[in-house]
């Protein structure tokens, strides 16, 4: 099969990655940098998840179930805490995050 049957979720791991880098970014600039160390972590986490499963799909992974199921966990735990801050960069995130992990339970 070919990867553009994954296209829509390919283009919505992308938007997930750069929403949680940019967020990830901002939460460093934040006054109470302390008080926003579970969303740093998850952006990064959730980051390095989009856009590894990103890169798999385009190569056909025989995993994408898998490594799918797995991405839309960490896309919801980002979600999650994401939406608990009021700066704007992280609600972005969040709605990023749960579009993502709604994409990646398509094919999980």
């Amino acid at each position: 099969m070919s990867h553009e049957q994954y296209q829509s979720v390919i283009e919505a791991l992308h938007e997930c990655m750069e929403a949680c880098n940019h967020c990830y970014d901002a939460c460093l600039k934040e006054d109470n940098v302390a008080h926003m160390v579970d969303c740093i972590r998850l952006d990064r986490e959730c980051a390095d998840m989009c856009g590894f499963l990103e890169q798999a799909l385009v190569r056909n992974t025989p995993f994408a179930k898998e490594l799918a199921s797995v991405c839309a966990q960490m896309c919801e735990a980002c979600g999650n805490e994401c939406k608990k801050h009021d700066h704007d960069h992280c609600q972005k995130c969040a709605e990023a995050c749960f579009k993502c992990a709604d994409a990646c339970k398509s094919i999980a």
